[in-house]
């Protein structure tokens, strides 16, 4: 079954996309497999401590884009195959591509800062920037 005590609620966006977006890096990181089990809807509310509302947003949500399959008095499962992982793993990719970008722009570094800053961590160098 999959584990939702290491998500870790935060307030920079809705509950029921950091559910998602927890259940989507469990696929990409290869933790989450298909068959994989997730708690019911009122039990993940509970343990979260949110609306069962948003639970069922979340996994509504999942299963609007083949994440997860429910059936009526059955457990709700991962049902993803490796096309739909890749996919998964290249759309979070992006995302935080994107994120990173944004707030590189946001510190006031040019492009060619940004990536000598990137080159000089890539490989884990402890060198400070001055961007």
């Amino acid at each position: 079954m999959l584990r939702f005590e290491e998500l870790i609620l935060d307030n920079n966006s809705p509950i029921y996309l950091q559910i998602l977006r927890f259940v989507k890096q469990g696929i990409a990181s290869g933790t989450v497999c298909r068959g994989d089990e997730l708690p019911s809807r009122r039990t993940l509310s509970a343990l979260l401590g949110v609306n069962p509302n948003t639970v069922q947003k979340a996994f509504r949500l999942l299963e609007e884009e083949g994440i997860l399959e429910s059936r009526t008095g059955a457990k709700s499962v991962i049902c993803t195959d490796e096309a739909a992982a890749a996919r998964i793993c290249a759309e979070l990719r992006e995302s935080d591509a994107r994120l990173a970008v944004q707030m590189l722009r946001e510190s006031g570094l040019t492009k060619e800062g940004a990536l000598a800053l990137i080159d000089r961590f890539w490989d884990g160098s402890p060198e400070r920037s001055n961007g």
